[in-house]
């Protein structure tokens, strides 16, 4: 099982400075306007939840999980923290 991350904007640069930011070092993706992680461990994925709901009104972003095949889901600052929970208790290793 993958879980995969997906990230989207609709301004140039914008997932570059994110990540940048979030990796501590220049991605050099300024013209991309959708990133992918895929994560054979899908816990390793709640940081980048959390830092991407802590920075939500600094960048244009949005956020998709699946854990699944073929069910992606949003990630809001609503649902952001059931996420991650979920994820340790679905994936407790």
């Amino acid at each position: 099982m993958v879980a995969t991350i997906n990230l989207f904007s609709n301004k140039k640069g914008e997932l570059n400075r994110f990540l940048s930011s979030f990796y501590n070092t220049n991605l050099d993706i300024y013209n991309s306007l959708k990133w992918e992680k895929k994560s054979a461990n899908p816990v390793e994925l709640a940081e980048i939840i959390g830092v991407f709901i802590d920075n939500s009104d600094s960048y244009l972003l949005t956020m998709w999980i699946s854990l699944d095949k073929d069910v992606f889901i949003s990630v809001t600052e609503k649902n952001a923290d059931n996420i991650i929970r979920y994820l340790y208790e679905r994936f407790p290793y």
